[in-house]
């Protein structure tokens, strides 16, 4: 079949969260499935690297935004067989320093930016004369484009039997803007209602992708137990409890090609869990990196990725004395928000030898800090799926996780302990944090114990065998609704 894989984020050309690499593997496990793929993307900033291997097609697509016409040009990268990812240029809305926002916070202009996007994909489609079997749309900033396949664009032969799917990433992102915007959509004021778009007197980009789309996932089984309720619902909790019975959890996957200690070139040395000598190298290895003691022996506790609360990093800032104080040493690497730079900044400053920062995201340094940390904090508030316990794990690090999401669904705390992949906590308090800490460190103290579980971890399949055949199955099922309801 052909698929339409549409997301604002796709790894190497633009990486802010999970979502840029989920939308370069799985399009590829999808390929090796033998499908056609076709990722769409807006073309951010790139390096020159990156845009350096870009084929700009002799194409120029003409997308409507309320009574203007925006140009839009066209990149193409073949990513692998039957995957090909196209690139929408559109310098005054996508060159920016950031995709959704910079550090004075969002962009003012993104719902203009992210309804261009939405009819971008489909009028390239148009303009490639494809007609695809099913779109694939991810997170707010691609919701509208089921919604615009049953109306804006329902007459076109060309999507006659387009069925469509919506994954939700992250609901706490939903693209919510006055309703002055609703005239840029191209969509009449009879969608501004409750059952289409219209959100407590706004726009929401994704609801409008969960009401129309024929089927609906998301990326762990926890999580979608947890959107069904007013906790974590945020104010969609209604729409999916009544296309319950149209949602499906898959557990994301990560890419065991780039991830695999026995290969990965940005390793001080290799190993496998059969034999885990290299890791004491990758620890010395890490720690000059990080600027930690050197001759110190002390366990090393990783914080990784997005610096935000929902992170725990409210957590992690009020207890780096009490984290330290256990006789851990503690690296963090990622970026976020302002304050919490600021207090991770001080306290590496007060702290020399005990806590290293760096601040940003780069791929060889992400590999260095699973290689050689003993254990990966992940405190977060809510987690839909995360990958960084599956790397953690993949490479012998051990995580000390939140019980939520997919963290929960990933993690197994074993009993007695060497069964198990790592340590959980449930309140979501700094005293459960440390306590959980606590029971890692009292473990790695023991080699007896500490050794199974980082095996154990290692052994576990994160690959995305089970999940991409799964979502093949999911995309059948959308196919054979969107035919029986033409049918109708």
């Amino acid at each position: 079949m052909h698929i339409l894989f549409l997301s604002p984020e796709v790894w190497p050309f633009i990486h802010v969260s999970g979502l840029s690499e989920v939308s370069h593997d799985l399009p590829l496990a999808l390929g090796a499935l033998g499908h056609q793929v076709s990722v769409i993307t807006p073309k951010g900033r790139l390096t020159p690297e990156v845009e350096a291997g870009l084929e700009k097609l002799d194409l120029l697509i003409q997308v409507p935004i309320s009574y203007t016409m925006h140009a839009a040009g066209v990149y193409r990268r073949h990513m692998g067989p039957g995957v090909d990812v196209y690139l929408i240029e559109h310098e005054s809305l996508f060159d920016r320093d950031g995709l959704y926002g910079n550090e004075f916070g969002d962009y003012q202009d993104n719902a203009e930016r992210f309804i261009f996007f939405s009819r971008a994909c489909l009028e390239l489609a148009l303009a490639m004369d494809w007609r695809p079997d099913v779109l694939h749309a991810n997170d707010w900033t691609t919701g509208l484009t089921p919604l615009y396949l049953k109306t804006l664009y329902a007459d076109r032969p060309h999507f006659k039997a387009a069925a469509s799917l919506m994954t939700v990433h992250n609901l706490g992102k939903q693209g919510v803007f006055w309703h002055y915007d609703m005239p840029l959509t191209g969509l009449g004021w009879e969608c501004f209602v409750p059952e289409m778009v219209e959100f407590y007197g706004k726009i929401n980009f994704l609801k409008a992708g969960l009401v129309s789309a024929d089927k609906l996932s998301t990326v762990s089984p926890r999580y979608a137990r947890e959107i069904l309720g007013a906790d974590l619902g945020l104010g969609l909790e209604g729409v999916l409890n009544f296309r319950q019975d149209d949602l499906t959890a898959i557990l994301s996957g990560i890419d065991y090609a780039t991830w695999d200690p026995a290969s990965d070139r940005h390793l001080a040395r290799n190993y496998d869990h059969h034999d885990l000598e290299g890791r004491q190298a990758c620890q010395d290895d890490l720690r000059a990196a990080f600027g930690l003691d050197r001759l110190a022996r002390r366990p090393i506790v990783a914080v990784v990725g997005a610096l935000v609360e929902r992170k725990g990093l409210d957590l992690i800032c009020e207890s780096i004395d009490a984290i330290i104080g256990l006789g851990l040493d503690l690296v963090v690497s990622g970026s976020g928000s302002d304050q919490y730079h600021e207090i991770l900044d001080a306290a590496s400053q007060r702290l020399p030898g005990r806590l290293g920062l760096k601040l940003g995201y780069e791929l060889a340094l992400a590999h260095k800090v699973m290689a050689g940390a003993d254990m990966v904090l992940l405190p977060s508030r809510y987690e839909p799926c995360g990958l960084h316990q599956m790397h953690a794990m993949r490479y012998g690090a051990v995580p000390v996780a939140r019980a939520t999401g997919g963290l929960d669904d990933t993690v197994d705390e074993g009993q007695p302990p060497g069964e198990g992949t790592g340590f959980k906590f449930e309140p979501y308090s700094t005293e459960a944090m440390l306590e959980a800490l606590g029971r890692a460190l009292a473990a790695h103290g023991d080699p007896d114990v500490w050794r199974p579980i980082m095996q154990n971890g290692m052994g576990r399949d994160f690959s995305w065998r089970s999940a991409v055949a799964r979502y093949d199955d999911l995309y059948r099922q959308a196919i054979a609704k969107r035919r029986g309801a033409r049918g109708a």
